[in-house]
């Protein structure tokens, strides 16, 4: 019996997301294995979304993590980490939830990262409002340009100030580079190294000013491998947790299992050499090109020609083969948003389905 398949997939509804624990297990611990030190691994709650799997973490001695919603930072308290950043500056209403997050669970420390200077103020004035000290980090643009703070000769003069400001509590740098992702690891580290360069002078200039060495959050999955090799910043892969076909094509390198797949059946055979399966834009993540969304691990010889909500349409060489009814166990490409599709995955141990986890996180708010 193949790796994946389920013994009782009969009662498996599809489409539908399996969850392989053992799978899982192995790869929380590759990952802590990977990392200098435990204490400086800091993964990326984003792309499970599961109380089960960060309770997983926390037993195996995680104790830090990101996340990218206040859901995820409040699920990730509910399940006893010691310390939460939220990786996304606060805008809007969510200052005043995420001040509500810091007040309501006590026993988790929060920070959020920052770029902005009038955000920065309205955090210090509602924080002194509320009679709580906020933890920041300041967000270096390293080159992705999706958010932080391009270092220059301003960059110094803005950690400073957060120093000077109420209520806040300047802890350090999150720097967010993954945009490394060449397929040859050489060329990717070289890369990241040269990149980072610029951070290294940074955190001189912060300490050359009189102010305490800053904490560095670095990097993600693709970087993970590289930043890894370093005492004196956390790191923080997401995806390593449950993998997908996207990693594991680009970063070799990492030795994880798939331990998300998609479970889909097929719902007609409409014409010769076409079968339609129930894996529409609904079922898995849909943001890259149609060849680059799914790889089924049980059939050979396709080409997923269409998606629509529900649907899913596959040209087959072995038409005459294929059953209505039949089952396809696939590997995301991007997992992430895949999870997020979902409000339950199938958890498979022993090639079983024994039971169900809520993906609570994929709400926008738990109770804040």
């Amino acid at each position: 019996m193949d790796w994946y398949t389920v013994k009782n997939e009969h009662e498996l509804d599809s489409p539908s997301l399996l969850l392989y624990k053992e799978n899982l297990i192995s790869n929380l611990d590759t990952m802590i294995n990977a990392a200098t030190h435990i204490e400086l691994l800091m993964p990326h709650v984003k792309t499970n979304k599961m109380e089960e799997v960060i309770v997983m973490m926390k037993e195996k001695g995680i104790n830090k993590v990101k996340a990218s919603t206040i859901a995820e930072a409040e699920l990730a308290a509910i399940a006893g980490m010691d310390f939460v950043l939220l990786a996304h500056q606060p805008v809007g209403p969510k200052i005043q939830r995420f001040i509500t997050l810091c007040k309501t669970y006590r026993s988790t420390e929060f920070a959020v990262i920052v770029d902005d200077r009038k955000i920065v103020e309205k955090l210090s004035s509602d924080a002194l409002a509320n009679d709580v000290i906020i933890s920041v980090f300041l967000d270096v643009n390293n080159g992705m340009n999706r958010s932080g703070l391009a270092i220059d000769d301003q960059t110094l003069i803005f950690y400073q100030s957060l120093y000077r400001a109420s209520s806040i509590a300047c802890k350090g740098l999150h720097v967010y580079d993954g945009h490394h992702r060449q397929a040859n690891i050489e060329e990717r580290e070289d890369s990241i190294l040269s990149s980072f360069e610029a951070v290294e002078q940074l955190i001189k200039d912060i300490e050359y000013s009189g102010l305490p060495r800053p904490i560095v959050i670095a990097g993600g999955s693709p970087t993970f491998s590289v930043h890894n090799q370093f005492t004196d910043r956390l790191v923080s892969p997401g995806t390593t947790v449950l993998w997908d076909w996207g990693y594991a094509e680009k970063c070799k390198e990492q030795s994880y299992n798939f331990a998300a797949l998609v479970f889909t059946r097929v719902i007609s055979k409409p014409t010769k050499g076409i079968i339609t399966v129930d894996l529409g834009h609904k079922a898995i993540a849909a943001e890259n090109p149609i060849h680059n969304r799914v790889r089924f691990l049980n059939l050979d010889n396709y080409t997923l020609k269409s998606q629509s909500e529900e649907h899913g349409v596959l040209e087959v060489s072995n038409w005459d083969e294929i059953e209505v009814g039949d089952c396809f166990y696939g590997v995301p490409y991007h997992v992430c948003p895949t999870v997020n599709l979902y409000d339950n995955a199938n958890v498979i141990e022993e090639n079983k389905w024994i039971e169900t986890w809520t993906v609570k996180a994929r709400n926008r708010s738990l109770s804040i």
